[in-house]
């Protein structure tokens, strides 16, 4: 069974009264019987799995069951829609108590666990970790969405709304070096001198200029009247990035030659 338009409530057979505990009631009765375990051979048994389990970890969850009210309430039949556009299945899942669901059901029935389950139903777009470290143990899962590539993934494990603070940054970097997943870094900007006449200073123009670490030649565009101590950015001309990151910056800063005897007057304020 797959609903055209989604409505959670219906999904779980419940109504916007019902109050948490009813919720969690419903939904271990609906887990239990669309349990792949016990339908298997029917597609149709998986995809309502999916659906119940969405719809629980939204209404299960104060914030997101508010959320999603809201958006009902305004846009009517649309506003499922509405709110998988802010919500991704990372969003819909984190904090959710499903796991614990499917424990009770494999300790009690013999049936395969949630890890087991959420692997055949979302495939490679679902990743779970475990990890321990002196002082330190983490576990849980991740959901890179559809068309899952490791670059994809890179983004999701940097993101600190999913790890929070200190402990989440030491948590994306023991998930990653586990997964194998390299994050694209941006190339450092350059920063080097440029030496123009007055002349060039003045007028602007174009001006070549040969970047000794790059070994090559550039032309450089000079703005008119530019002034000594200036810089001009040249984008993507800096260090290049690592793992399909962007090249850095270069950074010019403007000297303007003088004669040697200007220059001497100037350094001794004659």
């Amino acid at each position: 069974m797959v609903m055209d338009q989604k409505d959670y409530y219906q999904v779980l057979g419940v109504d916007q009264n019902t109050p948490q505990e009813k919720i969690k009631e419903s939904y271990r009765r609906l887990a239990f019987q669309y349990h792949p375990d016990r339908n298997r051979g029917d597609p149709d048994a998986m995809e309502r799995m999916k659906e119940i389990n969405e719809a629980y970890a939204v209404l299960s969850d104060p914030k997101k069951r508010r959320d999603y009210d809201i958006l009902r309430e305004r846009y009517g039949p649309h506003g499922y829609d509405r709110f998988r556009q802010t919500y991704s299945e990372q969003d819909i899942f984190r904090g959710t108590d499903i796991h614990q669901v499917f424990e009770e059901m494999a300790r009690a029935f013999g049936v395969r666990g949630f890890d087991e389950v959420f692997k055949e139903s979302y495939g490679p777009g679902y990743r779970t970790f475990e990890f321990r470290r002196p002082g330190f143990f983490g576990r849980g899962f991740i959901f890179f969405g559809p068309g899952y590539r490791k670059s994809h993934s890179s983004e999701a494990l940097g993101s600190s709304e999913i790890f929070p603070g200190y402990a989440g940054r030491l948590t994306r970097y023991l998930i990653k070096k586990m997964l194998g997943i390299k994050r694209a870094e941006r190339g450092r900007d350059l920063q080097d001198i440029i030496e123009l006449d007055p002349r060039q200073a003045e007028e602007g123009g174009k001006v070549r200029y040969g970047h000794a670490r790059r070994d090559r030649e550039l032309i450089v565009t000079i703005p008119q009247g530019i002034k000594e101590g200036q810089k001009i950015r040249l984008k993507g001309m800096g260090a290049e990035g690592r793992d399909g990151g962007e090249p850095g910056d270069l950074y010019l800063k403007v000297r303007i030659r003088r004669p040697l005897l200007q220059r001497m007057r100037e350094l001794l304020k004659i």
